[in-house]
């Protein structure tokens, strides 16, 4: 974990004493946010403002209590925490003196220096809570995730946070195993998320259990998730990939993963490299399959991470036969793929009605690592074809001259786009014919993904162009 400015705490305040100075608009406020925490607030100010008196007379849950005099040192004695409003830092300076005398935590508001928490933006989904902290730093880019969020979040998730709240104690005298118990949770989970605007039921909880039962000793079992990470942007991951990544026990993922895909995973999870760079070190296929039934077979919930699309030149077939001979329950989470991500990333249509009439995916080098003997050659060379070669580097000099060979135009408008996607994306653009000899000057890094086809025409630049695209 790297380092945090301010540690996300969530104070339990249900009848307990808050101590409140100031009789402020800003104080109100807090009055309203700790009374509607539970929390018992008492006030002390010599005047009140007319927002204070409101609250006070209809508070949202604990009762506000106005004390018209001044504070004294004595009456922080025995709160939960101490809220104080000042105008000048002197007064800040003693309340906080007096706060800390007694191991209270305090808080003045505006006034970070006196302050041992601060309040962030809140998201209010009760019991869903989300706070959003700047450090101080900017409250109104907080604000505005806060609006984000508020939108991203259907009203509905209050009712069903209280219905898990309610139906933890049911769940655990359901007679489910631990790990029966944890599918309940991802059952439940899965059918919230989708239906958020629908009251939850006691029949919802009846159907939960039975499907959970009717696993049998399938439950016990651990899983295995192959998920498309996607090209490289964070932001393209599917919904499904994300709620993969936060329900993994462990993640086996490949060195060309972006690393903020990996931001997305439960911070709990282990992360374990299995490497599958591309002609550098990388663990055997094998190996990958003996870790990943190994782990399954404990009982974990393993996710294996593939960039692109893990059913495109991702070795999906031969993960999925070793978890079906293993007796694993396997699914797959698709990712957009290298060449939608790189065509997006450039402004282009793969499938562009005047210039292409199919679009095909190849790999530059077969499983021994050279390049495949049976490739359809007339098909490369078809001019109205859009081709996207996977892992072409390597082998792409030998693979041009065979389709130059075939009646391909060396002419042909293409692109090679190294790290699709990502901050550090580089493009060349050229004929086809000189794009071997340009993409080895440039030593791109990886990973490259190699496209060509007259739907490119009209993004066609000088030959030794690389551009960094942003």
């Amino acid at each position: 974990m790297t380092k945090l400015s301010r540690l996300p705490v969530f104070f339990a305040l249900s009848g307990k004493r808050v101590v409140l100075v100031g009789g402020s608009h800003a104080a109100a406020w807090k009055a309203e946010l700790m009374s509607a925490a539970g929390a018992r607030v008492e006030v002390f100010a010599e005047a009140f403002s007319d927002e204070m008196r409101a609250v006070a007379l209809d508070p949202p849950d604990g009762e506000i209590v106005l004390i018209e005099r001044a504070w004294t040192p004595d009456d922080v004695y025995g709160a939960a925490i101490a809220i104080g409003a000042f105008e000048v830092d002197e007064g800040a300076a003693v309340f906080a003196q007096a706060a800390r005398a007694h191991g209270i935590p305090v808080n003045v508001i505006d006034k970070p220096a006196f302050c041992d928490f601060s309040f962030g933006a809140i998201v209010n989904r009760s019991p869903l809570v989300i706070g959003i902290s700047t450090d101080g730093a900017a409250p109104v880019f907080a604000q505005a995730i806060r609006a984000k969020l508020e939108a991203l979040l259907p009203n509905g998730f209050t009712d069903w946070a209280a219905a898990a709240s309610r139906w933890r104690d049911k769940v655990k005298a359901s007679g489910l195993s631990f790990t029966g118990r944890r599918k309940f949770w991802q059952v439940f989970t899965a059918h919230a998320v989708t239906h958020a605007e629908t009251l939850p039921s006691e029949s919802d909880f009846d159907r939960f259990v039975a499907e959970v039962k009717g696993l049998g000793a399938a439950v016990e079992s651990g899983t295995v998730t192959l998920v498309g990470a996607g090209p490289g942007d964070p932001e393209l991951l599917t919904l499904r990939a994300v709620r993969a990544l936060q329900s993994a026990d462990v993640i086996l993922f490949d060195d060309l993963v972006s690393r903020g895909v990996l931001d997305f995973a439960r911070r709990e999870a282990r992360k374990l490299l299995v490497g599958k760079t591309g002609f550098g070190p990388s663990c055997k296929q094998d190996d990958i399959n003996t870790l990943m039934l190994s782990l399954a077979k404990q009982g974990k919930r393993v996710v294996r991470l593939k960039g692109g699309d893990p059913l495109i030149f991702g070795r999906a077939g031969e993960e999925l036969d070793a978890c079906n001979a293993a007796g694993i329950r396997a699914e797959i989470v698709p990712g957009i793929t290298a060449a939608q991500g790189a065509a997006a990333s450039l402004g282009l249509s793969l499938t562009d009605r005047k210039h292409a009439r199919r679009l095909q995916y190849i790999t530059g080098h077969a499983q021994s690592g050279q390049l495949p003997d049976d490739i359809d050659w007339q098909a490369l060379a078809d001019p109205v074809t859009t081709t996207a070669i996977y892992m072409p580097v390597r082998t792409l000099d030998s693979l041009v001259s065979r389709a130059l060979a075939a009646g391909l135009d060396p002419q042909t408008p293409a692109v090679a786009i190294a790290r699709a996607t990502r901050p550090d994306q580089q493009v060349i653009r050229s004929g086809i014919s000189d794009l071997p000899a340009l993409i080895a000057a440039a030593k791109l890094p990886g990973p490259v993904i190699v496209m060509l086809g007259r739907a490119f025409a009209r993004q066609a630049a000088p030959a030794s162009r690389i551009a960094a695209q942003a």
